[in-house]
């Protein structure tokens, strides 16, 4: 199974720019959109479904804000709007699509860039959703976490970390949050198949940034380690230019 998580920054304005003659092209499986910034009846949504596609959205109820969806070729045996905690729900930040005994999840984590008390709903919600998480974990299910975790994990993952080790999305706090996660039984399905650095999935949109690749790998599609041995390929797809952001994919046996 071919699933992809892209951090769109406005699905319309992605559309706009390629973004549906892209998905056809590549054809995953499964593709969890982030920061979609529309509710579906705003969206010209037949050019997905003529490709094949099933899909769900969880919309902001900030217009124009947030909201994740996903996007499936595979009829789900369920769906979870959100994740049980009011300001994340209300601002759609979890969908879970549940195939058997595997959990899909498109996650939209918050930025903490705007302020301290948007850096301090991150914390919140890293907690909230740590606690999320491991509770499917403990029902036996094999989790997918697919998403914006607005986090660089290591140096590696930044371009510059020593001039942004007091920026938010690379704070110690944060880092050691991304240590907790994958060292309670998550896997960066990246990293199984790469080590390299200068592998990026955003940019700024200022001073050249995508161009001089000056990014920050902050786009991950975590598992649950019962999966790793069927991770067959990850990779991160940044000749897609709808967004700021860039896919990133993985292709699990399911």
């Amino acid at each position: 199974m071919k699933i992809i998580s892209y951090n769109v920054n406005g699905l319309r304005s992605a559309m706009s720019k390629g973004l549906v003659e892209w998905l056809k092209e590549e054809n995953p499986d499964i593709i969890c959109f982030q920061e979609i910034k529309a509710h579906k009846e705003n969206v010209d949504y037949k050019q997905f479904e003529d490709l094949g596609y099933e899909t769900y959205w969880y919309p902001a109820q900030k217009k124009g804000y947030s909201g994740v969806a996903v996007f499936s070729k595979v009829k789900p045996d369920d769906v979870t709007y959100g994740s049980g905690f009011e300001q994340s729900d209300m601002e759609g930040r979890a969908l879970t699509l549940t195939f058997g005994r595997t959990k899909v999840i498109s996650a939209y984590f918050p930025s903490g860039t705007s302020g301290d008390e948007r850096q301090a709903y991150k914390y919140q919600w890293l907690e909230e959703f740590f606690g999320y998480i491991d509770e499917l974990k403990k029902q036996d299910f094999s989790v997918i976490v697919c998403g914006d975790y607005n986090i660089c994990h290591k140096p590696i993952d930044i371009h510059n970390p020593v001039s942004n080790k007091n920026s938010s999305g690379y704070l110690p706090e944060e880092r050691a949050w991304m240590d907790k996660w994958f060292g309670n039984g998550l896997i960066d399905t990246f990293r199984l198949h790469n080590q390299d650095p200068h592998h990026y999935s955003w940019w700024s949109y200022r001073a050249n940034a995508r161009a001089n690749n000056k990014g920050w790998r902050i786009d991950y599609i975590s598992v649950t380690e019962d999966l790793q041995a069927r991770v067959k390929h990850a990779a991160i797809l940044p000749e897609a230019k709808h967004s700021d952001h860039c896919p990133v994919m993985a292709e699990i046996e399911m």
